[in-house]
């Protein structure tokens, strides 16, 4: 089909998604996530895809959930209650764990920055390999709580978690992000598309039903741990979290100042 926020192809056993809003540092807007929801049915689809690898167009893999509300909308973001507001987290939420168990292995391809829901996608991959100068990390400004936290427990523990939630604005570095746990592999940036297509073709070598079997027996495990409970409850966190006056009071003078307005209000006044 054809798609006009991400690019889907395919070359030998290798599909790849782009998330193709370069000019937005491929921040992730709705129009661009059900694009993105509708390519990976298509991956799981298709008995010649193998692998599957996720990167962004341009200067970043991505800097986000898009901020604000549709063009229709004047920008505005709608009210909503509580309850509503867990639904959509949770369905986001659903999103992710759709491509952690695609039966196929998936791989994120990790360059420039990666904040906020963008790790989220990074994290839930399969395997996530990464740019050395890579930038990754939360949200700058304290506009929620325990949604991306139970997404990056898993992989680097709670003292981990806890520190780059808490110390709002804080990017680790592709080197560091292997160090800690969020990747397998970090390479040079002019390596890392060489070197994360070179590893793909390798795993595009196994039967798919292997590749199946190999995965779900990981997959398992983390299950009998608790992990798609655990990413499920953020939703509630984070609700609760939107419905606090802190949060409230950052909506607003996001809305007053803009993005970068409210992050030097922050930083100044906080």
């Amino acid at each position: 089909m054809a798609y006009e926020e991400i690019i889907y192809s395919k070359e030998s056993r290798i599909a790849t998604i782009t998330l193709n809003r370069p000019d937005k540092l491929n921040a992730m807007s709705q129009g661009l996530m059900r694009e993105f929801d509708l390519a990976v049915e298509e991956f799981n689809r298709d008995d010649d895809a193998r692998v599957l690898v996720i990167r962004g167009a341009g200067r970043s893999f991505s800097a986000g959930f898009a901020i604000g509300g549709a063009p229709e909308n004047g920008g505005k973001r709608p009210e909503v209650t509580v309850d509503g507001d867990r639904d959509g987290l949770q369905a986001t939420a659903l999103r992710w764990l759709r491509l952690w168990e695609s039966p196929k292995p998936t791989i994120a391809m990790v360059h420039g920055f990666c904040l906020a829901g963008a790790s989220e996608l990074a994290v839930m991959a399969d395997l996530t390999f990464v740019a050395d100068d890579a930038k990754i990390g939360f949200p700058s400004l304290p506009i929620g709580s325990g949604d991306i936290e139970t997404f990056w427990y898993w992989f680097v523990g709670a003292k981990r978690t806890k520190e780059i939630a808490w110390l709002l604005g804080t990017q680790i570095s592709g080197k560091k992000a292997q160090e800690w746990g969020f990747a397998n592999e970090s390479f040079p940036p002019d390596k890392l598309e060489e070197e994360t297509y070179a590893k793909a073709r390798l795993i595009a070598r196994l039967p798919l039903p292997l590749l199946n079997l190999k995965k779900k027996s990981v997959n398992r495990i983390m299950e009998f741990q608790g992990f798609r409970a655990a990413v499920l409850s953020g939703a509630e966190w984070d609700a609760i979290a939107h419905a606090t006056t802190a949060v409230r009071e950052m909506q607003g003078r996001m809305r007053e100042s803009g993005m970068q307005g409210a992050i030097k209000w922050f930083n100044e006044e906080a």
